[in-house]
């Protein structure tokens, strides 16, 4: 018998702070599948643009991730993609964590820069 746990806005970003040195921090769901993906785009991409000009690092924390699918990734690359080039991505997500075993199978650290804690990725 499997449970499944129903949060009460699945879609939302946990947390959203800027940080000193145009850094901007976002903390990813529990869960990043089919069912939020798209919209966790549209969330990180608004607050990306709300931010336009003064954004220079995005740090998108996966620590508290305990599921994604290849949609995660794709979310990821998707906002790598579409920020301005000068802002760079940075990923969180513990090294025994189901994220950062998907960002390993599917190749997702060659492209982006992946840190086992949050102190690492804000260094710099």
């Amino acid at each position: 018998m499997s449970v499944v746990t129903f949060l009460p806005h699945p879609c939302e970003l946990r947390d959203l702070r800027d940080l000193p040195g145009c850094t901007t921090l976002m903390v990813l769901p529990p869960e990043i599948d089919h069912s939020n993906a798209e919209s966790l785009l549209r969330r990180v991409m608004s607050a990306a643009d709300a931010r336009t000009g003064r954004l220079r690092v995005l740090v998108l924390d996966l620590t508290s991730t305990r599921f994604m699918d290849s949609q995660g990734v794709r979310l990821i690359d998707e906002v790598r993609l579409r920020l301005r080039p000068r802002v760079r991505v940075r990923v969180v997500a513990l090294p025994d964590g189901a994220a950062h075993r998907v960002l390993e199978l599917t190749g997702a650290r060659r492209d982006v820069p992946v840190y086992d804690n949050l102190g690492e990725a804000l260094k710099e």
